[in-house]
């Protein structure tokens, strides 16, 4: 099909050339042999009068003018993807749809497992990408290249429809043998402490603790920095640190490792926990269906939380 003299399925090709930043990648994405690909890849440049891209190192580097095209190229795509093609109607029992979905450790070990023991007896051939905290997960959100973020509430911008799904509070954690956390734990004594945290991403962007506690204008000392929840515990045992993580998340790990448990002596309040998806996704009937697992399984976690929708 063409438009103004633009074959339309050259835009496809562009998008991968522009995903991918290579030939062959971009070539086995989308089903073409790599001839094919190269020709699109003349046709695109012959259409736009500009190179499009260059190779650096073996990598296909966009031009300005590719690095203009390719939002509105990706946009375009997409709304034809969620608007015509997602219509067709999804059965959970025999789907293959894998599911992209960002979210920390933290949630995977308190909430998300649950949703994938549900999901293996209700759509056993439906598959999970689980992904780190992204540095923009905004962008991701934009381009559709993710189906869920999940993140506490006050990470998250307005511009894309979300939905909470349970309220969390932190508590301060230490090896039990630490003579120095007692279990009624002053502010001073919890200033002064040396602290192992968590953060992520390239640019090592604070935890949800962390973040809160900015808010009130409290910088810890922090020694050791983690990137994951997970690897707190191990690096708590027999030091004198200690750590701020979210309750359920110190109850998961004292099931298997030995780990005292404090209140935090700060005034800071619960947060919320929620997910958010991509406005293409909206009326897509596979995200539908997991945004109801995601809610009733948080509702689960917290009974008397009512998750609520915008």
């Amino acid at each position: 099909m063409r438009y103004k003299g633009l074959d339309l399925n050259l835009l496809v090709a562009f998008d991968a050339l522009t995903t991918k930043r290579s030939v062959t990648e971009a070539a086995r994405s989308i089903t073409l042999s790599q001839p094919a690909m190269s020709s699109a890849l003349r046709r695109l440049r012959a259409y736009f009068g500009d190179e499009l891209f260059t190779m650096r190192d073996r990598e296909l580097i966009p031009t300005p003018r590719a690095e203009a095209l390719a939002p509105a190229v990706r946009d375009a795509l997409l709304h034809i993807q969620f608007s015509i093609i997602s219509w067709d109607t999804f059965n959970p029992a025999i789907s293959q749809r894998r599911f992209r979905i960002i979210l920390s450790d933290f949630m995977t070990h308190v909430f998300f497992e649950k949703v994938v023991e549900r999901v293996a007896r209700e759509a056993p051939a439906v598959g999970f990408e689980l992904l780190s905290p992204d540095d923009d997960p905004d962008e991701l959100l934009r381009r559709g290249a993710i189906d869920f973020l999940i993140l506490p509430e006050l990470f998250m911008s307005n511009v894309y429809p979300q939905a909470a799904l349970f309220d969390e509070t932190l508590v301060c954690v230490g090896c039990p043998t630490n003579q120095q956390l007692p279990q009624q734990l002053s502010f001073e004594r919890y200033m002064s402490m040396g602290h192992v945290a968590a953060k992520f991403g390239s640019a090592l962007a604070p935890s949800i603790e962390e973040s809160l506690l900015l808010r009130h204008d409290i910088e810890k000392r922090i020694e050791v920095v983690a990137p994951a929840f997970s690897l707190i515990p191990p690096l708590l045992s027999g030091t004198h640190r200690i750590a701020t993580i979210p309750l359920r998340l110190a109850r998961h790990f004292a099931k298997t490792m030995p780990l005292r448990i404090v209140e935090l002596p700060l005034p800071v309040p619960a947060f919320t926990m929620a997910v958010q998806w991509p406005t293409l996704h909206d009326r897509d009937q596979a995200s539908i269906w997991m945004r109801e697992i995601l809610l009733q399984e948080a509702a689960r976690i917290a009974p008397n939380k009512p998750t609520r929708t915008p």
